[in-house]
């Protein structure tokens, strides 16, 4: 690469992975606030189980086991979405040296692309699984309420 018109096309080319790592990077910052959630919430449920007995401190152990699980899964698709956006930088850095080097590599960018949108798709599954697991609990949850409520005069 010997002017700036061989360097245009290379920036354009690199504005994909760009986005990419802008879209990621807010998907990782819902994915680490929702872990801090999770963290927060399990330990309130702990400190509350070791202040009752009986039936109520089953429930809230029942609880940080679902909450441990869902812990385990967010952490998953935080891993999976930071190895997209270092496959994405990655990336970005490989156009450029390609191309200040005038290596004819696209087998190498493309690996780089797979991985980086494979990983993302990893994340992605990871993060809607949680999600499903939340809203499950969630129902078991009213389900109890709703039949505790019924029997209640």
């Amino acid at each position: 690469m010997t002017s700036i018109q061989e360097l245009i096309p290379v920036l354009q080319t690199a504005i994909g992975p760009v986005i990419v790592i802008s879209g990621v990077g807010l998907l990782l910052l819902s994915m680490t606030n929702r872990l801090s959630r999770v963290i927060d919430r399990a330990r309130a449920l702990l400190a509350f189980s070791e202040t009752v007995g009986g039936p109520l401190q089953q429930k809230a152990l029942a609880q940080i086991d679902i909450l441990w699980s869902r812990a385990k899964l967010i952490r998953l698709s935080i891993l999976f979405a930071a190895i997209s956006l270092l496959c994405a930088a990655l990336l970005v850095i490989m156009l450029f040296i390609t191309a200040l080097f005038g290596i004819e590599d696209a087998w190498l960018l493309s690996i780089i692309f797979v991985a980086c949108m494979g990983s993302l798709i990893a994340s992605l599954i990871a993060f809607i699984t949680d999600i499903n697991r939340s809203l499950a609990a969630f129902k078991v949850e009213l389900y109890e309420y709703g039949s505790e409520r019924e029997h209640t005069p």
